[in-house]
Order: C-alpha cells, then sequence, then structure tokens
C-alpha cells in the first residue's frame, strides 16, 4: 500500500491565541490518519516539501504562493454562508482554487461548483483523549463545576446566562483565552457544557460538541433554528431552545434521570467511528498529491527573503535558516559559518533551494546577531546575498536596556556605534565594491511599541545594501593593510614558461640559479 507522508500544518499568528483552538481538529485528523497507516507529522505555521500538507485556520492568513512548492489541502472548520462566520475575500477564493477538506455540507456552495469533489469529515469520538487525563474521572454527580461555558461570549450569550443563573444553577466561564490540556482539565471538572449560539442564526460547532464529549462532560446545545444537524450529534447531545431555558433547568437538569440519560449518551457517541470517511479522504488527497508533484516546477526554489532565525520567529512565505535543528527551520544554515555560493541545497519542509550571491531582496536578521560567535562573517554574508538597494532588518536588545543579556545565548549587547564599521570603516571587514548604509532606525519598548531612547528595549536598524564610490573605494585602497588589486592569472596561451616554476630563496644555495640565456632558451624552444 502507498501512502503519501501526511502533514498537519496548524496557522497561528503570534497575536493570535485564540488560534490555539485549531489543535484539537489537528490531533484529532493526526489519529486517524496514523490508524491508516500514515507516518504524520505536525507543526505550526511549517509546510513540508515532502508531504501532502492540511493547512488548519488558513482564513487567519495565508500566503497562496506557497502552494507553488508545496502541496496543499485546506481544511475548512469556518460555518460560511448567510448564517456563518465572517471571513476574506482572499480566503474563498483560496478555497476556490484548491483541494478542500469540510466539515458541513452547507458550506460547499460557497467556494465550489462541484460539491461531490469536497470530502467531508465527522467530528465524532476521540479517544486518544482519555490518555491525557491526570486522575480517573469523577463521576457526573461529583463534578464541582455545574455548568462551563466555552467559546465566544457576547451580549446574547450572557443574558442567556444569566436566565440561567437565575435558576440557581451556577454557570462558569473563562476570562481570558485557554486551550489544549489546560481547558480541558476544567471540562472534566463539569457536569455540563453548555454550548450556546452567539447569534441567532449561529450554526452548531461540531468540534466543540465532539471534543467536550470525548473528554466525558455531557453537552447541553442550544438547537439554532433552521438548521440541520448530523443524526448522531441529535442523539449524543441534550439539545434545548432558548424559550424553555428555565424550565429545563429548574425541572430536568441535576436530577437522577438527566445523569442516566447522559451517560447514555456519552456512552453512544464512544461508539462512533470515522475511520470510513478518513479511508475516503486519505484516498482523495493520495491521488491529488501525485497530480500536484507531477506539475509542480523542479527547478529549485529562489527564494528573495531570507530570515535568519526560526522558532517562535518562523516567518511564512520566507525561507527561514537556523544553526539549530530544534527550531524547525526550513534550512539548517548558519552564516555565521562559511558558506561558498552559489549553494544548492535541501531541506525538508522547503525542498530543493538555491541560494546565489546578489539574490535576496530582504534579510531579517534578528536577534542572531547578538547570538553568533563571527558576527563579522555573518555580516559579509549577508551582504553578499542581498541585491544591491536590499535591506538587511536587524531588532536586537539595546545596551543596557532590561532585555540585554536576559538570554542565556546572548553574546553581546549592541548600542549605535555598532554599525559603524559596516557603513563607514567597512575596508576593516575586507569589503570594497558594497557596504551598508542606515535607511532607517528606531527604538521599541518592552511592549514593541515605538519609544524614546530612554525607554528602548530594543533597537531596530534598518540597513541597505549600496555600492561604495570611487572616493570610498579610494580611501579603502589607501586605509587597507591589502593592495586590492585583481589577481591577473596569466591565460595560457600567454604562459612562455611553466607556471608556478619558482622556488623559495633558500633553495637557491643547493642549485644553480636561472640565468638570461636559460629563460630564453626556454621561452624561444616553443617557437
Amino acid at each position: 500500500m502507498n501512502l503519501p507522508d501526511i502533514h498537519l500544518c496548524v496557522v497561528q499568528p503570534l497575536d493570535q491565541p485564540h488560534a490555539l483552538a485549531l489543535i484539537d481538529p489537528a490531533r484529532y485528523f493526526r489519529y486517524q490518519f496514523r490508524r491508516l497507516g500514515a507516518r504524520v507529522s505536525l507543526s505550526k505555521n511549517r509546510l513540508r516539501h515532502d508531504a501532502i500538507n492540511f493547512v488548519f485556520g488558513a482564513h487567519l492568513g495565508f500566503d497562496g504562493n506557497q502552494c507553488l512548492q508545496h502541496t496543499c489541502v485546506f481544511v475548512n472548520l469556518e460555518s460560511l454562508g448567510h448564517e456563518g462566520s465572517q471571513v476574506s475575500t482572499a480566503y474563498l477564493q483560496l478555497l476556490r482554487r484548491s483541494a478542500v477538506v469540510d466539515h458541513d455540507p452547507a458550506n460547499l456552495e460557497v467556494y465550489t461548483d462541484h460539491p461531490d469533489d469536497v470530502p467531508l469529515v465527522p467530528f465524532v469520538h476521540a479517544p486518544y483523549l482519555a490518555g491525557d487525563a491526570q486522575a480517573p474521572a469523577v463521576p457526573l454527580e461529583e463534578r464541582p463545576i455545574d455548568l462551563l461555558v466555552i467559546g465566544t461570549q457576547n451580549e446574547r450569550i450572557r443574558r442567556l446566562v444569566k436566565r440561567i443563573e437565575d435558576t440557581g444553577v451556577t454557570v462558569s466561564q473563562f476570562d481570558r483565552p485557554v486551550y489544549a490540556g489546560e481547558r480541558d482539565a476544567y471540562i472534566r471538572q463539569a457536569k455540563a457544557v453548555l454550548h450556546l449560539r452567539p447569534h441567532d442564526t449561529s450554526r452548531l460547532e461540531p468540534l466543540t460538541l465532539a471534543h467536550c464529549l470525548s473528554l466525558g462532560t455531557p453537552v447541553i446545545g442550544e438547537q439554532p433554528p433552521h438548521a440541520t444537524t448530523a443524526a448522531f450529534y441529535e442523539e449524543a447531545a441534550c439539545w434545548i431552545d432558548s424559550d424553555h431555558l428555565e424550565a429545563f433547568f429548574q425541572q430536568d437538569f441535576g436530577t437522577p434521570a438527566w445523569f442516566d440519560l447522559a451517560r447514555a449518551q456519552l456512552a453512544h457517541f464512544e461508539e462512533l467511528d470515522p475511520a470510513e470517511a478518513f479511508a475516503d479522504m486519505l484516498a482523495f488527497v493520495s491521488g491529488y498529491g501525485k497530480t500536484n508533484v507531477r506539475t509542480r516546477d523542479p527547478e529549485p526554489w529562489r527564494p528573495l527573503r531570507l530570515n535568519l532565525a526560526a522558532g517562535a520567529d518562523y516567518r511564512v512565505g520566507w525561507l527561514n535558516i537556523d544553526a539549530s535543528p530544534e527550531t524547525q527551520p526550513d534550512l539548517v544554515l548558519d552564516l555565521g559559518q562559511p558558506q561558498a555560493l552559489p549553494l544548492l541545497t535541501s531541506g525538508t519542509l522547503c525542498g530543493p533551494v538555491r541560494l546565489e550571491a546578489g539574490q535576496f531582496a530582504e534579510i531579517c536578521a534578528g536577534n542572531v546577531l547578538v547570538r553568533t560567535p563571527d558576527l563579522a562573517l555573518l555580516m559579509t554574508q549577508a551582504l553578499a546575498l542581498l541585491r544591491e538597494g536590499g535591506h538587511l532588518v536587524v531588532e536586537v536588545p539595546c545596551e543596557h536596556s532590561p532585555t540585554a543579556w536576559r538570554d542565556p545565548t546572548h553574546l553581546r549587547a549592541l548600542n549605535e556605534n555598532a554599525w559603524t564599521c559596516y557603513t563607514e570603516t567597512f575596508w576593516q571587514l575586507g569589503w570594497f565594491t558594497h557596504r551598508f548604509q542606515i535607511e532607517n532606525s528606531g527604538y521599541r519598548d518592552l511592549n514593541r511599541k515605538n519609544c524614546r531612547r530612554e525607554k528602548a528595549a530594543s533597537m531596530v536598524v534598518v540597513l541597505q545594501k549600496v555600492a561604495t564610490t570611487p572616493a570610498e573605494r579610494t580611501q579603502a585602497r589607501t586605509m587597507s593593510f591589502e593592495v586590492l588589486v585583481p589577481d591577473d592569472t596569466v591565460p595560457a596561451q600567454d604562459q612562455l614558461l611553466p607556471a608556478a616554476s619558482s622556488r623559495p630563496l633558500q633553495e637557491l644555495l643547493l642549485n644553480e640559479p636561472a640565468t638570461r640565456e636559460s629563460l630564453l632558451a626556454g621561452v624561444h624552444c616553443g617557437d
């Protein structure tokens, strides 16, 4: 059986903690694909060149040019259309021209004319979540939280919660974003999770429902009007409408009969298995992946933007390099070590890539300048890789600021004088034809907002690669200890006697020195 490797990419901009909610469906996909024998990897914001990439959260921002080098299948978890979420036109266009997996058949008419080509995935029982529990499950009757509300909070939900609390039931809510295992620990302590609609026309969120049920916690859901709910969801949760909230929580919730019903619903949900749907999906993407690889440009990638760090500083759409494989860079490569150009290499994430002198329009250095042992070599190689007019963007801790020396990997702190050797006395580094000039500079505080020098935590400098002027090159020749002229290699047709025939002076003590006659004889013998 020939299965492609699978990679799951969770899109998470650094300023959007709510994107962590995508980890749950990504784990679900990973488990189901592994059941079918596939090798599956999972990461944030990174794509693999050698695998089929299932992308979660592309609505948060995705560079479609990445599809030129990577095989991507987009997992749409948003509710689209009249009763759905507001997403960008760019996201809908991305779905229209791409392979997509969806969870709701009502979404398909929004972005495709061929709904049969879009696999639908049911979110049902996730048995692996049982392994996350730190202790045996607490019986429903003994759990300390009556009702737990998770997800979107707005005025409509607050009104409904107030009506429930007026019946004497305690409703707990999170006051800040909490996801993954930290949130699941609270769900396991709840008698039930309350799933309310943020808007009158909102549709069911099957991910929330399935995840809570898989954790062994009943779900009480508000049934949306004029919406179809899969039969297995209807049977797995307790559904109410907003007109009868008080009656349900005063008469039914928390009674022995309700607990018995909830346990029966949980047991029913545990029997649901999505294996057939995932087998269909895996067969579909296997064929799609084969076709995509055949039509992909076989030439090595020649990126125009280079980021000298990965980890949390990873930049989507850039070539991200780092000396440490632990930061999950596109390439394990260190510009603080000598690199011969042009360089043709390959990485699991980026595939074949070619680096040449004068290739890049922009290089982002970040904190690598305070970490690399050989800063002069790194700056020299960055200058070589940049095209004329290209930019090197640097953000480093300011000397004497709260951020200086805070990281044990930092080897130096920099101040405003640190750039002089790259912009003025460039010949000290062996540079001649090009140098840097400061195009822009400024300071940022601990919140990364622009500030004055006295409040600065970091310094931001934009260096531009420029050609040196004749006057600057003359000054470089004057100040340099080297002669700074071409080597003037003699072409073969102009070579009169064998090249490199001379010997160290001391050897003349053992042999007769060459004479004019012997030299001329050697020259004329070739006539």
